[in-house]
């Protein structure tokens, strides 16, 4: 079973924009479905192709890169050994889990002179510094970040296309979805956040009938892959890595939802910290969020580096982490969210999730809080900040997340007294249907896709 992804049109720009002066990166964390969307693009847009698995490529397609400066004998060897012709300018070329093999990343420049064929490098935690450490960066090489299936890619491979459309319509049109489409649209996404974006794990819920276990198990089988990659890749600091990685849910348990560093490591400072936090987020596992001391500026150039949320890269697989296989296997946690009665941590995900989509689009996290001495506690909690990116005429998009029907917006209310001059358009994402009040949108989740696509 295949999944319909949305990047295939990016892979689709790239080869018709630079007609093979650039490579293809696609970078994105373990089993996100780097693999399987380069060889779909492979199959229905070349004549032929060959796929290099450097996870187990022979010895001899490695000392083959030693033949650079004879590449009719390089290519020679490529097809002899996978048994396949190439085509100029009509076959593709796959370095796949390309981090295994800097060697062949460092090898695209001469490739791509070469003008023969087209070229896509995929890979998990290609990015991290130690990896490129001894390679040459070539420039001749485009990157995209893949990220988990979307909500409305969920709902393609569950085979509700026109839910997916209405959803998208009724929002551009600013209206509420009538009541019984919205408490299907509300399930929808309430079997998204368990079953999460993981190609491997929808296909498993699907195949299985909508079993959740069965998508737990393969989600189970994810986090062992990044466990592994912590301690294979993370080196130095591996030991601080999994402690983050690990104590995510503690953290996003909690009312703030920051990382305290002082629950996993006494002399718990952030600048011992910035590192592994930089790999979390380098390798795509996790989406950082910073605070933002001052939303009237660029939100990077008020960023506070010691304040901090983590969120996992993809909400199925903090279910799988945050709960245990007899909690999910008895059923009874899977009953409490689809009924919309887990509290705390049914906020912990909608939070997650609402994450995540921003991620996806290529935007980077951001919150505010404005601590009240009198008070003694955060008088102003805003969970996500976005910008229009404007450096002349800069506006703020305030977002709150609310995963109880029954809930009060002081902070955001407060916040609008505050920068009413700087905001463009506030949200409050509920599971209530779509309305407009107040110079307020509040919509349900399952419209996120379409907000800030």
């Amino acid at each position: 079973m295949k999944i319909k992804r949305k990047i295939y049109q990016r892979l689709l720009s790239w080869k018709n924009e630079t007609k093979g002066t650039k490579a293809l990166l696609i970078e994105g964390a373990r089993r996100v479905g780097k693999s399987t969307l380069a060889l779909k693009f492979a199959r229905e847009q070349y004549k032929s192709y060959i796929l290099v698995d450097f996870n187990q490529a022979p010895k001899n397609i490695r000392d083959n890169f030693e033949n650079l400066h004879q590449l009719d004998v390089f290519f020679q060897n490529l097809a002899l050994e996978y048994g396949v012709r190439l085509y100029q300018r009509e076959s593709l070329i796959i370095f796949d889990e390309i981090q295994k093999f800097p060697r062949a990343r460092e090898a695209i420049k001469y490739l791509v002179a070469d003008g023969r064929y087209d070229y896509i490098e995929t890979g998990s935690l290609i990015s991290i510094r130690e990896n490129v450490a001894d390679i040459t960066i070539p420039s001749e090489e485009r990157k995209i970040k893949m990220y988990p299936a979307d909500f409305e890619e969920f709902l393609w491979a569950m085979g509700e296309e026109l839910l997916a459309e209405h959803i998208r319509a009724c929002y551009e049109d600013g209206k509420a979805l009538e009541q019984k489409t919205h408490a299907k649209a509300m399930r929808c996404f309430r079997e998204y956040l368990l079953v999460g974006g993981m190609p491997q794990s929808i296909v498993a819920y699907i195949k299985g009938n909508r079993d959740f276990y069965a998508s737990d198990i393969e989600k189970r089988d994810i986090l062992d892959l990044y466990r592994d990659d912590i301690r294979k890749a993370a080196r130095r600091y591996s030991s601080k890595v999994s402690a983050l990685f690990e104590n995510l849910p503690g953290y996003l348990s909690t009312h703030e939802k920051r990382i305290v560093l002082s629950k996993i490591d006494e002399d718990g400072l952030y600048s011992k910290y910035d590192e592994p936090l930089f790999w979390l987020d380098d390798s795509m596992i996790c989406n950082l969020c910073y605070k933002c001391n001052d939303p009237n500026v660029g939100f990077a150039l008020s960023k506070n580096d010691a304040a901090v949320k983590c969120y996992l890269g993809d909400t199925g697989l903090l279910v799988s982490l945050a709960f245990s296989e007899n909690e999910i296997s008895d059923q009874q946690l899977y009953k409490a969210i689809m009924g919309g009665r887990l509290s705390l941590n049914e906020g912990m995900l909608y939070e997650n999730m609402i994450a995540q989509m921003i991620a996806a689009t290529g935007r980077k996290l951001y919150f505010y809080t404005r601590y009240s001495p009198e008070k003694h506690r955060n008088d102003i909690e805003i969970d996500f900040l976005l910008s229009n990116n404007s450096k002349t005429s800069f506006k703020i998009y305030p977002i709150e997340v609310k995963s109880s029907r029954n809930y009060t917006a002081t902070s955001l209310h407060d916040f609008r007294n505050i920068f009413s001059k700087r905001i463009e358009q506030s949200y409050i994402i509920h599971p209530k249907s779509y309305i407009e009040e107040g110079g307020i949108i509040k919509a349900p989740p399952y419209m996120f896709f379409c907000m800030f696509s």
